[in-house]
């Protein structure tokens, strides 16, 4: 005996259009998650330039350091790209700000 799936499948396809406000909202958000792995990242770097490393072996020092970096790299990796998402969301957001104000110009010039 076979059993049929009994919940029905839906394919709902809705495309969520741009619009000023959310635009705005979302560079909001990704500026302040920048700005917070910004202070985790300086936050890191402190840390580790307050505590050296306690030892005579020059392979513990070089991958101490390299595991160092390694972590202050990608934490600013991540900053930087929450920045630069900020910055694309809110030139976004402008533009299409200025293109509903164009285009009302245009239905109004057209009338």
């Amino acid at each position: 005996m076979t059993e049929q799936n009994t919940t029905p499948t839906t394919d709902t396809n809705t495309q969520v259009t741009a619009s000023p406000l959310r635009c705005l909202t979302g560079s909001i958000i990704s500026g302040v998650m920048g700005y917070g792995s910004y202070s985790l990242m300086i936050a890191i770097a402190t840390t580790f330039a307050q505590k050296p490393v306690h030892s005579d072996n020059q392979l513990v020092i070089k991958i101490t350091s390299a595991v160092r970096t390694l972590v202050v790299g990608i934490v600013a990796l991540g900053s930087g790209v929450f920045a630069i998402v900020a910055i694309g969301l809110l030139a976004l957001g402008i533009q299409l700000l200025f293109q509903s104000f164009t285009k009302e110009k245009r239905l109004m010039t057209n009338d």
